[in-house]
């Protein structure tokens, strides 16, 4: 795609921002919009935060933010687009609701892509009269740091469209990873849960301090898991050696199909998480900031070390 044509953003918080920060880094031209004034109206000294934590120089944080656009409205902001990335909460009609106006206000030929975590992409895009058109692009939070995008195919994506956004997102340096079928969470989440749902079953059981699980994944496995996928992992041991010790280890495991009843208890204690100074641990004021920055340090060390 042409670094002339425009890309629109509906949503400027968190990871509309990201998204947003990304395009205008790649040269393109960011439309960005919001229903919330006060995010719209802050949207550029986010993203000119997000670029300091980033070690991105001045003279470069003003070009990218040269390149970023508030509009007042979603007209406005996809009234040229090229393509238009949906980061709206995580709120299934909400989601509809935005994709029923692109559809009436987005160029005919613009591709609509909806970032969600984990609901299918099928769901926000039923409604629609040019599915075709349609498809999911999972971001990871941080959008601009962290460098998978999931590009997620529906039963009615045109594979054309799907391998347009693949290849507009490794023109922009993300690593798109394309998804073959919609399934909740499609592929990271999956993953990610399945290990949560496992550290969360060990705390409720008793078996460890929630502090034990956080020390054995950051102390073993995590410390190899960016450079040696999963998979990757199980041909190094060899299949053999796979298969033994999941026929020892896997009946016991967790697999419970809703939400633990556990996270309903710490929340009804009070219990929310770092924001709240407590969830499956207790927290000191400042640590929130203090996690966010150690985080985006270690990614920031990262990009000097990890291909893509």
């Amino acid at each position: 795609m042409t670094k002339n044509r425009e890309i629109a953003v509906i949503g400027a918080g968190l990871m509309g921002h990201g998204i947003a920060l990304i395009f205008a880094r790649a040269g393109y031209h960011v439309y960005i919009t919001d229903l919330t004034e006060e995010v719209l109206n802050t949207v550029k000294d986010r993203v000119a935060d997000s670029l300091r934590l980033m070690g991105v120089d001045e003279l470069e944080r003003d070009w990218v933010l040269g390149k970023i656009r508030p509009a007042a409205d979603l007209p406005t902001a996809v009234a040229g687009a090229k393509v238009v990335f949906e980061a709206a909460p995580e709120k299934l009609e909400l989601k509809q609701s935005i994709f029923a106006q692109l559809e009436e206000n987005a160029p005919d030929d613009a591709i609509l892509a909806s970032n969600t975590s984990v609901i299918q992409i099928s769901k926000i895009m039923a409604g629609l009269k040019t599915r075709h058109r349609a498809v999911g692009t999972h971001w990871w939070n941080p959008p601009h740091m962290i460098p998978l995008v999931e590009v997620v195919k529906t039963e009615w994506t045109d594979p054309d469209i799907a391998h347009s956004m693949y290849d507009l997102l490794l023109e922009a340096k993300k690593t798109p990873v394309m998804v073959e079928k919609d399934v909740p969470g499609f592929i990271g989440n999956r993953l990610q849960h399945a290990l949560w749902r496992e550290a969360i079953s060990l705390v409720e059981n008793g078996i460890c301090t929630a502090e034990a699980v956080d020390d054995v994944v950051k102390a073993s496995f995590g410390r190899r898991l960016a450079v040696l996928g999963p998979l990757e992992n199980a041909d190094l041991v060899g299949i053999e050696l796979t298969q033994d010790i999941h026929a020892q280890v896997l009946y016991d495991l967790e697999t419970t199909p809703d939400p633990s009843l556990y996270l309903q208890k710490l929340r009804d204690e009070g219990r929310s998480g770092m924001a709240a100074g407590a969830g499956f641990r207790d927290w000191n004021d400042g640590d929130l900031y203090a996690t966010k920055a150690r985080v985006a340090e270690h990614l920031k060390k990262l990009e000097t070390i990890l291909p893509r």
